[in-house]
């Protein structure tokens, strides 16, 4: 009774508050982030038309958004190109509740999509994962979406996607034994890539319509 209470009442609190859309680039500079210290990462830059370019790390270049960001209730969007190299090209972490992960497009040389970590086991090894013939210099959406006990992510809607239900945020975690710590919070990285990346948003709180229904 008491999750179903608990349950009712966010879901009552989603739909009376209004969805905002952040762009979290701001077309100028990196205002709003950090790029993380890592021995052999590549530059970034904001480029003449507003595009964010990830330069090749050896291995990753990272970076942070130091402003405040939901934990649940949320959707992010960004649109990415991989100009160079041959693995991932967006690693997009994410909180979930008081948890995170990363939506990983393009790893494991070049074509793996999943989400590192659940149940400890990353992107290679978890259910979540598919190959995804991808192609460099060709413009990819990525989508995820953040609701009570379900995460849904669609790269350009069905190329790849994933539905992974969860009772407790607790089986989600990063990876052990890279920097991707470094993108805490809510950030993005590269691996031995150079990736562009533009309108990077997030929507918060979603609509009730956006809820799974099995909560109420």
């Amino acid at each position: 009774m008491k999750t179903f209470f608990l349950s009712f009442v966010v879901a009552l609190l989603a739909l009376a508050a209004p969805a905002q859309t952040r762009h979290l680039f701001n077309g100028k500079d990196l205002s709003g982030w950090k790029v993380a210290e890592i021995w052999g990462a590549g530059k970034v830059d904001v480029l003449s038309n507003g595009v964010v370019s990830c330069g090749v790390g050896r291995p990753l270049t990272c970076m942070a958004y130091t402003n405040a960001f939901p934990t649940q209730n949320y959707e992010v969007k960004v649109e990415a190109l991989r100009k160079e190299g041959s693995d991932f090209f967006i690693a997009l972490t994410l909180p979930v509740e008081s948890n995170a992960c990363t939506v990983v497009i393009g790893g494991w040389g070049g074509r793996l999509c999943g989400i590192s970590s659940i149940d400890y086991m990353d992107a290679s090894e978890n259910v979540y994962s598919d190959g995804v013939s991808l192609s460099n210099n060709v413009w990819y959406t990525l989508c995820v979406r953040v609701t009570p006990k379900l995460l849904e992510v669609s790269l350009n809607d069905t190329l790849y996607t994933a539905k992974v239900p969860y009772e407790k945020s607790s089986i989600f975690s990063l990876r052990p034994g890279s920097d991707i710590d470094k993108t805490l919070p809510f950030g993005l990285a590269t691996f031995e890539t150079q990736a562009l990346w533009r309108n990077l948003t997030v929507t918060s709180p979603l609509s009730r319509a956006a809820h799974t229904t099995r909560d109420l």
